[in-house]
């Protein structure tokens, strides 16, 4: 098979990937119980699969050389080791992989994967390969972050961040629930976030998003943060949070001292007045499952910045790697 790999990581990770075009494939004779055997199709790209790998302490104990990177996946059912009748080789499916204490060999950049069954669903009619490979790691984390048990019809949320990766679909699950959303974005995307649903929209451009939200007052149930900017957001959360409102951290903090002080610190010690609550990702079948109901129902869509052909991965790192990315960035990987 044909893969993009890597074995030390000198700079960017995509200066350190070069195009196996013999590189040995996942064997389906070893295949782990309850995993499968993929032919990629279209693979969605995370800032994490370079952040990771190039933080010296990360990249010299969870990188298994050579290997290749990405997480998101839609594919093709090359073979199968369990019993889920659900699943037929020759199936197409859609899902991710997730990073446990290594990353994985064969990332979706690597023209065949191993997958666990739980972390894969059936793509459904009319979703296109290209849009469910961008579902994956931005997907789940915009569910995640919606806690079922606190939203109902009218429910009030503020999105801060609507227009990337993960915001774009926080913005559609938040109105496919029945939410009332108000979100963020730039001049730019103002029009998209529209388009996706969103009731209201602050420009962070040409308004202080601290200024609009302390004028609306204690009005939002949930509060997400995709951003992690203005600073202080979360300790100023009371102004514009209902007393028994929740804040919803998505968005890595700068120092992991500042997200376990917003976890810990009473409100009497100078923390915040808020429930606080990191965003912990499980890549599941059921959640999968939900979202793909919506694409066939045309209820959400994956909004797509760019589609890279095989022979150009590198430059999806690249260009996503400059933060400016609108929705997501994928790579076609092999034919449909």
């Amino acid at each position: 098979m044909q893969a993009w790999q890597y074995t030390t990581i000198k700079g960017p990770l995509e200066s350190s990937l070069t195009l196996n075009e013999k590189a040995t494939p996942p064997d389906a004779q070893s295949l782990p119980k309850g995993h499968v055997l993929v032919e990629v199709i279209t693979a969605g790209v995370n800032p994490v699969e370079y952040k990771l790998p190039e933080a010296p302490l990360y990249g010299k104990f969870m990188v298994q050389p050579p290997a290749s990177p990405g997480l998101d996946f839609c594919g093709r059912i090359k073979a199968i080791n369990d019993t889920d009748d659900s699943l037929k080789e020759g199936q197409l499916v859609f899902g991710a992989l997730s990073i446990t204490s290594k990353f994985p060999k064969f990332g979706t950049l690597g023209q065949i994967i191993i997958a666990p069954v739980s972390q894969l669903t059936a793509l459904p009619p009319g979703v296109s390969p290209d849009d469910a490979a961008a579902v994956g790691t931005a997907g789940m984390t915009a569910y995640q972050s919606l806690p079922q048990d606190l939203i109902k019809p009218g429910t009030k949320i503020f999105i801060n961040g609507g227009s990337g990766g993960v915001g774009s679909f926080t913005v559609q699950f938040a109105k496919a629930l029945g939410a009332t959303v108000t979100t963020t974005c730039s001049t730019a995307n103002v029009e998209l976030c529209r388009s996706l649903g969103a009731d209201e929209v602050i420009d962070y451009r040409k308004l202080d998003v601290m200024v609009e939200l302390k004028k609306k007052g204690q009005i939002f149930d949930l509060a997400i943060d995709n951003v992690g900017t203005p600073p202080g957001i979360y300790e100023q959360s009371q102004h514009f949070l209902k007393p028994d409102g929740t804040f919803l951290q998505v968005a890595m903090q700068s120092s992991l001292s500042g997200m376990l002080r917003r976890s810990l610190l009473p409100s009497f010690l100078g923390g915040g007045k808020r429930q606080y609550r990191l965003v912990r990702v499980n890549i599941n079948r059921k959640d999968l499952q939900q979202i793909g109901q919506w694409m066939a129902e045309a209820k959400v869509r994956a909004v797509i910045d760019q589609k890279f052909e095989w022979k150009e991965a590198p430059k999806a790192y690249e260009k996503l790697r400059l933060g400016r990315t609108v929705g997501k960035i994928v790579v076609h990987v092999g034919d449909a």
